[in-house]
Parts: C-alpha cells; sequence; structure tokens
C-alpha cells in the first residue's frame, strides 16, 4: 500500500471510491466533491495494485482544530488496515493540533475502530456535537 496526496487528476478514482461504500450525495454532484477535495486542508489515498483503495481528506485550520471529514475504504479492502494507516498519516501531520474531530454512524464496529486509534464519543469528554444539513 501506497500513501500519498491525491491530485486533481485522480477524479475518476475518487467519484468510484465513493460509490463503493454508497456515499451518493458526493457521486451526484462531482464538481461539490472536486471543490471539497480542493479546497481541503489534506487529502491522502491509498493504492494498491494502482487502484484507488482508500482515502481521507481532513479540513480545518491545523492548530487548534482539524476535523475528519471523509474517511473511506473501498469494501473488498477493509479489514486491512487502510483506514488505520490513513488516518494515523493525518494524525502525525497535524500531531500538534488541540483537537481532531470527526462526525460517523453510531455502530458498534465504528466505535471499536475509531477507539482503537484513541477517539472518544463527545459526551464522554461532556460535549455534545450539533449539525446542520442541507
Amino acid at each position: 500500500m501506497t500513501i500519498q496526496e491525491l491530485a486533481a487528476g485522480d477524479m475518476d478514482e475518487l467519484l468510484s471510491l465513493y460509490e463503493s461504500v454508497g456515499w451518493t450525495n458526493y457521486t451526484r454532484d462531482p464538481d461539490m466533491l472536486r471543490n471539497a477535495y480542493v479546497r481541503s486542508m489534506l487529502a491522502l489515498g491509498a493504492w494498491e495494485d494502482e487502484k484507488l483503495a482508500g482515502a481521507v481528506r481532513a479540513v480545518g485550520d491545523g492548530c487548534s482544530i482539524v476535523f475528519v471529514q471523509d474517511l473511506l475504504v473501498r469494501p473488498e479492502y477493509q479489514r486491512r488496515g487502510i483506514g488505520s494507516a490513513l488516518l494515523r498519516a493525518v494524525m502525525e501531520r497535524f500531531d500538534g493540533a488541540y483537537q481532531m474531530e470527526l462526525l460517523t454512524d453510531d455502530e458498534p464496529k465504528t466505535a471499536a475502530f475509531y477507539g482503537s486509534l484513541g477517539f472518544w464519543p463527545a459526551e464522554a469528554l461532556g460535549c455534545r456535537a450539533y449539525i446542520r444539513m442541507k
């Protein structure tokens, strides 16, 4: 596996990756996805056999806040350490940031995955997350 920054030319691979995990809000609007990646603080891809197996993107200021906006791995590549490697790469890049946050589904396997990397549910820290979506 090779982890490297994603380039503008990786858009077709990115769209295919998002389709593979069923994230249709992104695939319905490829221009939005492209702009989101271009404007991200960091966007990394994990490549296996010349195929984009996973990606992560972070937004924020890199000092007080890093928000992991997307972390996804193709279903056929899951449970191989790709998601962990991608998230660790973000954590290493922004090691000095005060807080790193993300928003995800409330499934036991998801909680176990993020917990293994040192993330806590916001409620465990006396916090509550709020979200507004269109």
